[in-house]
């Protein structure tokens, strides 16, 4: 493989377009032996979330993705948004720029979430000496996003040897700050139209016994997608005054935060008349745009195991609860739930005049961190 392939090993990936071919080991792809994991959470994200900080948990995870991209210039890197934090594969080349970002993004979580980053580089030799691997498939969300779905055990491998203290990506200086252009939260939280909003996450107990865990993703998946639209929580309304305005601000800001909070709400003006219109204005158009936004939203995904925050029925919940403890039981798997009222959107929008922007989805009440902390609850039970 050359250097240059190397370098577009996600743009080379074949896609799939049904998300039920998550569990078909035939998309994947080895991710190339230079390449690293760079992982990133939020230290006590329970308790965070806990205090009522789950906006600012989400936020900070997206900065990571955020930050990183806008560093190496590019998208054609893999990501997986993870609630309380994110995962990025990156090649030899990219290193040195991921660990400046990360070292920056760490200093900004911290001064102005109040919150605890942590970061990590793990080179891909290292986590294949033991015995684990990280493979990439590249899932086709829309016409205009590709979402990178990550299988092998490697990832959580990287991630526990963060947690431990090893590979660490040390804080940049205080006052240092990332490019987190387009990082924004301008969307209501998105109520449950079907009944509630539900994150889940299963993964596979030690090797998964292969065909047996992809046939319960494969019934996992049927339950939910038994909904409108495979259980999307659709963002119906585009917020005014946006909650997230001083997140946004101080994300963006470049001198006064004052005077950022106010153009930030003078464009927020601007853009719920347009949304609220379905109005074009030059090249934008906002019927086009809320489509889109729908549509590019990550709200399943795999990452060393199933991923969804979806809009369900109660029927559909309780089916899932079977079928996850019936799994359970047989020593198949590992899970946890967290049910909520609604879901949070955080965006990713370098340029809104394009199509490819990035909107990730999480439970509004702790998502995927409490889903986490309650699948660990169930082990220790």
């Amino acid at each position: 493989m050359s250097d240059g392939t190397r370098l577009e090993f996600f743009d080379t990936l074949p896609t799939f377009k049904e998300f039920s071919g998550v569990a078909d080991e035939r998309n994947y792809q080895p991710l190339p032996a230079d390449w690293s994991l760079a992982t990133a959470d939020i230290v006590s994200s329970t308790r965070a979330i806990e205090r009522g900080e789950y906006k600012a948990v989400n936020m900070a995870g997206v900065s990571v993705i955020s930050a990183v991209l806008n560093a190496l210039g590019h998208g054609r890197i893999p990501f997986v948004f993870g609630g309380d934090g994110a995962l990025l594969a990156i090649p030899p080349s990219a290193v040195a720029k991921t660990r400046e970002a990360l070292a920056q993004t760490q200093v900004w979580v911290k001064e102005d979430l109040g919150l605890d980053l942590r970061a990590a580089i793990v080179p891909m030799s290292d986590i294949r000496q033991q015995g684990h691997d990280v493979k990439v498939a590249r899932f086709q969300a829309s016409p205009h996003v590709t979402y990178a779905m990550f299988a092998g055990g490697g990832a959580n491998w990287a991630e526990s040897q963060m947690k431990a203290g090893n590979y660490a990506v040390p804080a940049a200086p205080p006052k240092s700050r990332p490019d987190l252009t387009g990082l924004s939260c301008r969307w209501d939280p998105i109520a449950a139209k079907n009944g509630e909003i539900v994150s889940i996450i299963v993964t596979p107990k030690g090797q998964g016994r292969g065909a047996e865990f992809s046939k319960l993703v494969d019934d996992i998946i049927g339950i939910v997608s038994g909904e409108p639209q495979a259980g999307l929580p659709v963002p119906r309304k585009f917020g005014f005054p946006p909650k997230g305005l001083n997140y946004e601000a101080l994300a963006s800001r470049r001198g006064s935060l004052l005077a950022r909070k106010l153009y930030i709400l003078a464009e927020s003006l601007a853009g719920w008349v347009v949304f609220n219109n379905n109005l074009k204005v030059g090249r934008f158009d906002a019927a086009v745009y809320k489509n889109d936004v729908a549509q590019n939203t990550d709200f399943r995904k795999f990452d060393d195991g199933l991923k969804l925050t979806v809009d369900i029925g109660p029927e559909r919940v309780a089916r899932l609860e079977e079928r996850l403890k019936q799994a359970g039981q047989e020593g198949l798997c590992r899970y946890g739930l967290h049910r909520q009222n609604s879901a949070l959107m955080t965006c990713f929008v370098p340029n809104p005049f394009a199509r490819d922007h990035f909107h990730f989805i999480d439970g509004a009440a702790g998502g995927y961190a409490m889903a986490a902390a309650n699948m660990k609850a169930m082990l220790a039970a």
